[in-house]
């Protein structure tokens, strides 16, 4: 076989391995807490940890350095299209709510409290 037709094999076994590769489903894979942004609205400053967690939800990962301090983090490597990432970060003094942060709107109410 002359090297033009090795070449011509190769080209053609290497193109069916990525025309392969796109036809193969491959699944969505979402990782962490979705959130939404009605959810975070229903924060407010001064709830106590258990209120945040009745709202959200317990954070993905717990720090063992520092309680005080709450990521929630979502992210979806989707077949097709682009990554999805959300991050919110809450902070707390004595087991309250006292900081927000992230990639969603700060509720309008957030600093006034839930007793008044």
């Amino acid at each position: 076989m002359s090297r033009f037709g090795v070449f011509l094999v190769a080209v053609i076994a290497l193109n069916g391995c990525s025309l392969l590769d796109k036809m193969v489903y491959r699944i969505d894979i979402p990782q962490g807490n979705y959130l939404e942004q009605e959810d975070v609205d229903k924060l407010r400053i001064g709830m106590t940890a258990e209120q945040v967690v009745f709202v959200l939800g317990n954070p993905v990962a717990e720090n063992s350095f520092d309680s005080d301090r709450w990521v929630y983090l979502y992210e979806m490597d989707p077949n097709s299209g682009e990554d999805y990432r959300k991050e919110l970060v809450l902070t707390f003094n004595n087991k309250q709510l006292q900081g927000f942060e992230g990639d969603f709107d700060k509720p309008e109410d957030f600093d006034q409290p839930l007793d008044q």
